[in-house]
């Protein structure tokens, strides 16, 4: 009876690694391990003590508004203003005084379907007063230009409501004015109650100070330093065996 051809035979390997054997180098190499852990982690701890809190400053603020829920300017205006001129004028300013940047970001935003602009910026405690100041520089200029702006829609009421009231004054002279009267004092009603309605600018809240801290957790830069210097313990601690090995090798050759 043939004996069916026998297929190349696999190769036999003698460096597969068993988890006794990893166990063993980890053993061996324990107190390279327990250095580079606790050298990680006091590093993280250090790291973590050493760096200041952080905290959001809030400034919120009223834009001017009109009747019908309407602004005297559209939020997105403002928001562009304040991104493209206003805040890069701060920063310029402080640069040329100090000569350095200035120490912290100025973000506005829109909150939607409000008419709320929100100027955040974020840094530790003792930068509260410098923060404060820029945060009101641009309450100011915000409040100039809004002021303005209101005082012009408030004038051209007024002289709309004012020439409605020589026509009217005209029509009564007239006959069978009676319709053309009754519009425009309907008119001139809407505009007074336009003109009424109209609601300046506001500062509701100015560099507020949030009640948590916004920067990275301690507690997680702490965790995070312990499990680095867990792996990187254990990464150390078999590299360290392996060029072991190879040094025993070169030299038995």
């Amino acid at each position: 009876m043939v004996e069916p051809p026998q297929g190349p035979s696999r190769p036999q390997y003698d460096d597969e690694i068993s988890l006794v054997d990893l166990a063993t180098t980890f053993l061996r190499r324990r107190r390279m391990f327990y250095v580079i852990f606790l050298v990680v982690s006091l590093v993280g701890v250090i790291y973590a003590l050493s760096v200041p809190e952080k905290y959001e400053y809030v400034t919120l603020m009223k834009l001017a508004e009109k009747a019908n829920g309407t602004y005297v300017e559209e939020p997105v205006t403002i928001i562009a203003e304040l991104d493209s001129l206003w805040v890069p004028d701060l920063q310029a300013t402080y640069h040329a005084e100090n000569s350095r940047n200035l120490p912290f970001k100025l973000t506005a935003s829109n909150p939607k379907d409000t008419g709320l602009v929100r100027i955040i910026s974020e840094a530790s405690p003792p930068l509260a007063e410098l923060i404060e100041r820029n945060h009101r520089k641009l309450i100011e200029r915000l409040s100039s230009e809004q002021e303005q702006a209101l005082s012009r829609l408030r004038k051209s009421l007024e002289k709309q409501i004012a020439s409605l009231d020589s026509t009217i004054k005209m029509l009564e002279e007239g006959e069978n004015t009676g319709d053309a009267i009754a519009s425009a004092v309907e008119k001139q009603l809407a505009l007074e109650s336009d003109l009424q309605s109209l609601s300046p600018f506001e500062a509701l809240v100015v560099s507020r100070q949030s009640g948590e801290n916004a920067g990275t957790s301690r507690s997680l830069i702490v965790v995070l330093s312990i499990m680095l210097g867990l792996m990187a313990g254990v990464f150390i601690a078999f590299l360290a065996e392996f060029i072991g090995l190879v040094r025993n090798q070169l030299a038995g050759e």
